[in-house]
């Protein structure tokens, strides 16, 4: 017999509010900035990474059980380092935001795909959960946490893929690349450079990401159990062989 589980005040729809929240503020600044300097650019993807990183180590302890919590905590870190990174005077160079930017893409988006699918399969096929046996004949009785539901670990997926594109992306772009350009009817010339490619693509993978976590956010849902940490019986074989 378990018990059932406290209430909790808050859901995985506020974490995906509270992030679409920051990356609009996000997007918002590097839309409106004529300045796509390095400096600039770093200074809003280090407030972006904090502040998500924040959010997202709250949500470890408050949105999620325990045995689900690993995936939020570990972007929590790899955020708020990155962040903290891009706060020092060194980093705020074209190589640092690059840099910075790539190994926080690729780390943390790799880290979010790869939880959204095992989330996801485990969602699918609970019959995956089985005790795990620790040496032959003996099992772990330690409890399960049930999988959540099939469209957050899908929204986990898709934003750990376009994390990712984004470090692709960002490592396609030359950073010491510059191009001279004349637009005559202003009678003036332009620099378009890498560091100012490499910021907007930041900016339009921020915008995306506040669009879709916005709309998974505010999609009205069913009324959901909350998941219970459920010890996982034996097969019904071992059972049957005692």
């Amino acid at each position: 017999m378990t018990s059932a589980a406290p209430a909790r005040t808050l859901e995985v729809r506020h974490l995906q509010i509270a992030r679409a929240a920051f990356a609009a503020l996000a997007a918002i600044m590097v839309t409106f900035s004529p300045d796509h300097s390095a400096p600039v650019g770093m200074a809003i993807f280090s407030g972006y990474a904090i502040t998500t990183g924040i959010v997202l180590l709250i949500a470890g302890r408050s949105v999620y059980p325990v045995g689900r919590r690993w995936p939020a905590v570990a972007l929590g870190v790899v955020a708020v380092i990155a962040g903290m990174f891009g706060g020092l005077p060194y980093f705020r160079t074209i190589p640092g935001f690059f840099g910075t930017v790539i190994a926080w893409a690729l780390v943390s988006g790799a880290i979010e795909a790869i939880a959204g699918w095992r989330a996801l399969r485990h969602a699918r096929h609970p019959e995956l959960l089985r005790p795990r046996e620790i040496v032959p004949g003996v099992f772990d009785s330690r409890p399960a946490a049930q999988p959540g539901p099939v469209s957050e670990s899908r929204d986990g997926v898709v934003i750990g893929v376009m994390t990712l594109i984004l470090g692709v992306a960002l490592l396609c772009v030359p950073a010491q690349y510059a191009l001279r350009y004349t637009i005559e009817d202003a009678s003036e010339t332009f620099t378009l450079t890498g560091i100012t490619i490499g910021v907007g693509i930041f900016g339009a993978y921020t915008a995306i990401v506040a669009v879709y976590l916005a709309i998974a956010g505010l999609s009205p849902r069913g009324p959901t159990a909350e998941p219970t940490e459920v010890p996982v019986s034996a097969p019904a074989d071992q059972k049957d062989s005692a």
